[in-house]
């Protein structure tokens, strides 16, 4: 009756008519009518209103008058003819997850799908006016190789005049096993994708093998790409999926007739320039076919290098045979070149290749699901392509070198980004190369841009027993061997191990260490991140870099250090490396480090493994070397230390080198000390204790240097005294001169009845001990004469002799010792004499001395023996006479 109810179009719309009259909002597939209640404009409450109802599946109007009431302008028709001969059929059906809104009208009848069968002519119209939002078509045509002959050629999009829908041409061809069947694409040609992927243009083809009931995803394609041909065995279905708005016309492929090509398929790709793509097995990511065979044709210019790599696959379980892939390579003298998927696949191919997959007969029970994902990447051959680098590691020990791409291994590279190739020989290349310790290699890259490459080093040095590592030093260097190649170094790590009760120690003599910190930051070519390791925990001790004050570290447990470069100055900065390593005995706290701050600058210092705290139970010691002519300043970041103590005290132990010095000590709950001066070497201890949750001790001090201000007041009492010991000195001296002027000169009193030969061994003697006066000795030393110190009350000098004691005891066999060394005096012997052998230690015994009392005389004659008296005392007999012998 002139048009149908667009129930969407009047769903606002008001009916304002005689209670007689009817109306309806819509017509739905799930209900028989509808009900409308609106309000006209004077204000009115309308009646419901019966206008639509249902019989079967078709709409219609419940009367002429509520036909003419929803008319509707008319809206396009469309004709598909369809003949028998071209056995195509044409379906048109609303898209999955869409509410049916939109229908398609055929004469008078309503519904929500049309078919289209071979020899029909159907004329139709849609319901609204965008039914590209709700419907889909489906275009298949039949084809029958087997029975009848086939239409070899361009494939054609029929029929024309179709809706502007979302389509999918389906060819399905039927073919016998014993030939096969080529799909050859014009150009643009085709691109594999993913499982998923949407093709950038919504125009995508997709491809399946039917091998008797049996139908293989042989994979989904986009265009632009470089897959030109596929030959299948058997039958083929053929889809071209295209948008709505897509201008496309034709098919862009033909179908031509080959021989059995005895395998399930071959897929040819021609690569031109330089270029990279990704194919995948079919039926990816599910399981290749059991016991099957396919085969990639790779066309590549004369002037060009193709490299492989497998990115992703996994194995089935075999009973029977392996799984394997197969290349037919350029120049090779022993193809088919057989590999494992595991193993690392052939590069630098120059020229054309063939690769294929052979599966195996799988377990029954446990098949698994052989799949590959693989990229072949074509390049031009590298100007320094024959240039070879030597990497000589045959001397070096428990060391690995990786060259990588940038980002390795937390970054997996695009595929779509240009690839650099290490190569350890012509036909094994890889984006990833790693190198070990023994041996010697000759590497080349195929890369333009070689800054894109990195160098990732370990060494191992571990300790078993300290008697046989304590005193050997390691040198913790960069070898020349990696420094030498044209690749920038990202990480250098070395990994220090040794039994607990051996520690070990990091010096760096001349450059010393700083730590990076926000008040002083690196500004060096590389630096050096050192942790420390246990199977339980690990302690991040920090990031250190040359040009520092840190000259020695000490730690516990294992230790990783890892050096890591920034820019390209490391190269120059290699030469001058002074990092030292060695082996020592058990330590005390976790980590010691030993500084000499710079005189210049205030250094800062902080707990390991910032900022998230010390562990628990954690002691961590600085020695801190103060020069003697300077003092240092103490100071620390913060007044507290900031946590709470669950189990255990936490302290900050502070306490200079020197005896008798007073050690500070402030817990957790307490303020830490201020900036105070230190005049001596000292220690720095952080102890830690086991702190409540969320409560981390992190400390940070730090120190300077300054030269000592020396007092003015005792610079004065220095020099007063000075002077006053040189006013002594010199009095002292005026007032000998003057003594010994006035004063006869004292002379030695020679004893006629004493034997004068110099005391020696017994043998030297013609009579024993007892029998001769070889024990006699008499001498006046003039250098015992100091009269003015012998005043007596009327002020004359009368200086004493000194004068022999006789002894008393028993008389040995040995001779006498000789007096101290202070009292020896030179004897001067007759030549015609023979020099007595030297006193041995055991021939001693022990001299008196008596001094001269007033008035006692003296000539030159011999001394009376009877001043010897009782003027004579034994010489560390009482302190007053030590003085006057002095």
């Amino acid at each position: 009756m002139g048009g149908t109810a667009d129930c969407e179009t009047h769903f606002s719309t008001f009916v304002n008519q005689s209670q007689d009259r009817r109306a309806a909002q819509t017509c739905s597939k799930m209900l028989s009518s509808h009900w409308l209640t609106s309000r006209s404009p004077s204000g009115r409450t309308g009646v419901w209103i019966q206008v639509l109802h249902i019989r079967g599946k078709r709409c219609h109007y419940s009367s002429p008058a509520a036909a003419r009431l929803f008319q509707l302008p008319s809206a396009p028709s469309f004709t598909i003819s369809l003949r028998t001969v071209d056995n195509i059929t044409v379906m048109i059906k609303l898209r999955p997850g869409i509410l049916p809104i939109c229908r398609i009208r055929v004469k008078h009848a309503i519904g929500f799908e049309l078919k289209i069968k071979p020899g029909e002519n159907v004329t139709f119209t849609f319901t609204c006016s965008t039914p590209e939002k709700y419907f889909i078509m489906e275009i298949q045509k039949n084809i029958d190789c087997v029975s009848g002959p086939c239409p070899y050629g361009d494939v054609h999009l029929y029929p024309p005049g179709l809706p502007r829908l979302n389509r999918t041409f389906i060819w399905d061809v039927k073919a016998s096993t014993k030939a096969g069947l080529e799909l050859k694409f014009s150009t643009p040609w085709l691109r594999q994708i993913e499982p998923g992927e949407t093709c950038p243009d919504f125009v995508s083809y997709n491809i399946n093998s039917c091998i008797d009931k049996a139908t293989v995803n042989i994979g989904t394609f986009c265009r632009n790409g470089s897959v030109s041909r596929v030959k299948l065995l058997g039958g083929v279905v053929m889809s071209l999926h295209l948008p709505w708005d897509s201008p496309l016309t034709t098919s862009g492929f033909n179908i031509a007739n080959r021989a059995s090509i005895k395998r399930l398929c071959i897929i040819e790709s021609i690569l031109k320039g330089e270029s990279s793509i990704t194919l995948m097995s079919p039926n990816y990511p599910l399981g290749f076919p059991e016991d099957e065979l396919m085969t990639w044709q790779f066309v590549i210019p004369p002037n060009m290098r193709a490299s492989v790599f497998f990115h992703n696959y996994s194995l089935s379980n075999c009973e029977r045979k392996e799984e394997r892939v197969e290349y037919y390579l350029p120049g090779s003298f022993s193809n088919p070149e057989v590999f494992k998927l595991s193993d690392s696949q052939p590069a630098n191919i120059a020229g054309s290749f063939n690769l294929s997959l052979q599966g195996c007969d799988q377990d029954a029970q446990n098949p698994g699901i052989l799949r590959l994902l693989f990229q072949v990447v074509v390049q031009h051959p590298q100007v320094d392509e024959n240039v070879t680098h030597l990497v000589d590691l045959s001397k070096e020990w428990n060391m690995t070198v990786t060259i990588h791409f940038e980002g390795w291994p937390n970054r997996v590279p695009l595929m779509s980004e240009p690839i650099c190739l290490i190569c350890k020989d012509p036909r094994t290349c890889d984006r990833v190369l790693t190198l070990v310790s023994g041996a010697i290699y000759k590497i080349s890259f195929l890369c333009k841009d070689l800054s894109r490459l990195r160098i990732t080093a370990e060494k191992g040095i571990s300790c078993v027993d300290l008697r046989w590592c304590e005193r050997k030093t390691y040198s913790l260097l960069v070898p020349k061997v990696i420094t030498q190649l044209p690749i920038r170094l990202h990480k250098f790590i070395w990994k220090l191990s040794a039994p607990d009760l051996i520690n070990v120690e990091i010096t760096s003599p001349s450059l010393k260490l700083q730590q990076h910190l926000p008040e002083q930051r690196c500004n060096t070519s590389y630096s050096y991140s050192i942790v420390s390791a246990t199977p339980e925990t690990e302690l991040n001790v920090g990031v250190f870099c040359p040009g520092g004050s840190i000259e020695k570290i000490q730690m516990r447990n294992n230790i990783t250090i890892s050096l890591k470069t920034y820019g390209k100055g490391f190269l120059n900065d290699s030469d001058h490396q002074d990092l030292k390593m060695s082996f020592v005995p058990h330590i005390k706290d976790e980590s010691t480090f030993t500084v000499s701050p710079d005189p210049k600058a205030k250094v800062y210092l902080q707990t390991p493994n910032w900022p998230y705290g010390l562990p628990p139970y954690v002691s961590i010691s600085w020695y801190v070397v103060v020069p003697g002519k300077q003092v240092a300043r103490l100071g620390f970041s913060k007044d507290r230390m900031g946590i709470m103590c669950e189990t255990g005290r936490a302290y900050v132990n502070i306490k200079e080198e020197t005896l008798g010095a007073e050690e500070i000590v402030r817990r957790e709950d307490e303020l830490l000390p201020k900036p105070r001066n230190m005049y001596h070497d000292f220690w720095v201890n952080v102890s830690n204790c086991k702190p409540v949750d969320k409560t981390q001790l992190t400390l940070q001090f730090w120190v300077s240097l300054a030269d000592k201000q020396i007092d003015l007041g005792v610079i004065l009492a220095v020099v007063a005294g000075v002077g006053v010991l040189v006013a002594i000195g010199l009095t002292v001296c005026c007032v000998k001169k003057k003594k010994k002027k006035s004063q006869n000169p004292m002379v030695g009193v020679y004893n006629a009845n004493v034997n004068t030969q110099v005391p020696g061994k017994k043998g030297l003697f013609t009579k024993g001990r007892k029998n001769n006066e070889s024990h006699v000795y008499a001498v006046i030393d003039d250098a015992m004469v100091y009269g003015h110190l012998l005043k007596e009350s009327n002020g004359t000098v009368t200086p004493e002799v000194d004068v022999y004691r006789p002894f008393d005891g028993p008389v040995g066999s040995l001779p006498p010792s000789p007096p101290p060394f202070s009292f020896r005096k030179d004897i001067k012997h007759s030549p015609n004499n023979e020099e007595p052998p030297p006193l041995t230690d055991t021939d001693h015994d022990t001299y008196t001395f008596a001094h001269q009392k007033s008035g006692q005389t003296e000539d030159n004659g011999d001394i009376n023996e009877k001043n010897n008296g009782d003027t004579t005392t034994f010489l560390m007999e009482n302190k007053e006479q030590d003085g006057l012998a002095e």
